[in-house]
């Protein structure tokens, strides 16, 4: 049996978190000043700070209409015994258009006691936005001539 607070452990109950609906206890797998970033999300790259903004961002995400499965999970182990990188998809759907997707992840995880310190997530972010509509406003956005003063 392996450890409950191994980082192996600990992802596998994030992603397990995620893929059955429960955002709003996944702030509880991470620590008090722990520190998520997801470098390649559009407009602009996120990065949260401490479990209360990481708490909020769940709270957001179990409020929108995304709905997502993690699948293909493969786990590889580092020569840091805290750290974990985890390849995976999210099988999801747009619950507002029943629109289905899926988008490729890697995620690199700092876990420490039991709890998450550092989450670097690279998720095809582009392929998400497209299945929300994101990209369409992006797109509008960049291309619109910039407002007079």
């Amino acid at each position: 049996m392996s450890d409950p607070a191994s980082p192996r452990r600990v992802l596998e109950s994030l992603l397990q978190g995620i893929s059955q609906g429960r955002w709003t206890d996944l702030a509880d797998l991470y620590a008090e000043d722990a520190v998520v970033e997801q470098p390649f999300a559009p407009l602009p790259p996120r990065r949260l700070e401490g479990r209360e903004a990481i708490r909020a961002h769940f709270a957001a995400a179990a409020q929108g209409p995304l709905r997502l499965e993690a699948s293909n999970l493969v786990v590889h182990d580092t020569a840091d015994p805290e750290v974990v990188i985890a390849e995976f998809d999210y099988e999801g759907q747009v619950t507002t258009t029943g629109h289905t997707f899926r988008v490729a992840n890697i995620q690199v995880l700092r876990v420490r006691n039991g709890r998450i310190v550092s989450s670097r997530d690279y998720h095809d972010h582009l392929a998400l936005a497209a299945a929300v509509g994101r990209l369409q406003g992006l797109v509008s956005s960049i291309a619109s001539p910039p407002a007079e003063p």
